[in-house]
């Protein structure tokens, strides 16, 4: 199992809080010197830092509809499907999962006539063999994990 060095953990916490924090900001609350928090993410960077991002508030935009959606395909479909879901920009996130479905999306649409329409339209071109959404009524924790400097984890 990976064990992450403390500095390590210390440094991605203070990222997954604030991934624009400058370097002397971070030096300074979490007692590293710059250079090593530089180097650091240097190396992390390759190993295990997936993307650089920011979160948003998707209704203050517009988008007022979010749900998950969980999908079983077809085994003749599921390539297409799974590029098609990708490629969409409806899409946020998209996962292959287990437990009866083949995929979860989380799907951020203006209105849920909206995201009807989409339903139809993969259900159109695919062969769904079943389906279920979840609307997301409220966020109540987000992108949490790592934010603390929790060495328990590890």
């Amino acid at each position: 199992m990976f064990k992450m060095k403390e500095k390590d953990l210390k440094i991605i916490s203070h990222l997954r809080r604030d991934a624009r924090m400058p370097l002397t900001k971070m030096s300074k609350s979490s007692g590293i010197p710059v250079s090593t928090i530089f180097d650091r993410l240097k190396v992390n960077a390759e190993d295990f830092i997936v993307k650089h991002t920011c979160l948003l508030d998707f209704s203050k935009m517009g988008y007022h509809t979010r749900a998950n959606i969980v999908f079983k395909v077809s085994n003749e479909d599921k390539e297409s499907f799974r590029s098609f879901m990708i490629k969409h920009s409806s899409i946020n996130s998209l996962y292959k999962i287990n437990n009866g479905f083949d995929f979860m999306a989380e799907g951020v649409f203006k209105h849920i006539k909206d995201m009807e329409e989409f339903i139809e339209l993969v259900e159109s071109e695919f062969r769904v063999e079943d389906k279920k959404y979840y609307y997301i009524v409220d966020d109540l924790k987000r992108e949490g994990f790592l934010t603390k400097e929790e060495p328990s984890f590890f």
